[in-house]
């Protein structure tokens, strides 16, 4: 299952407007399914909020090996 995260890893976009959009999409989903009454799709805004805004992000974090380099504010 492990061999299978680093290719999965490198389908995930690194730039953050993806995220966003699926984030926004989810709250759009999830206003339209609680103005026509449907769990489902509530349920399915409330997955694609996830999504977006947590789980992809975190599998992107976890599976990369470059770390952002952290500046000392003090030596500049």
């Amino acid at each position: 299952m492990l061999d299978l995260l680093p290719p999965l890893a490198a389908v995930l976009p690194h730039s953050i407007g993806p995220y966003i959009a699926l984030v926004l999409c989810g709250f759009a989903i999830g206003i339209l399914g609680h103005l026509s009454s449907s769990r489902a799709l509530v349920a399915a805004g409330v997955i694609l909020i996830a999504l977006g805004a947590f789980l992809f992000p975190l599998a992107l974090n976890v599976t990369t090996d470059d770390k952002p380099s952290i500046d000392d504010a003090r030596q500049r």
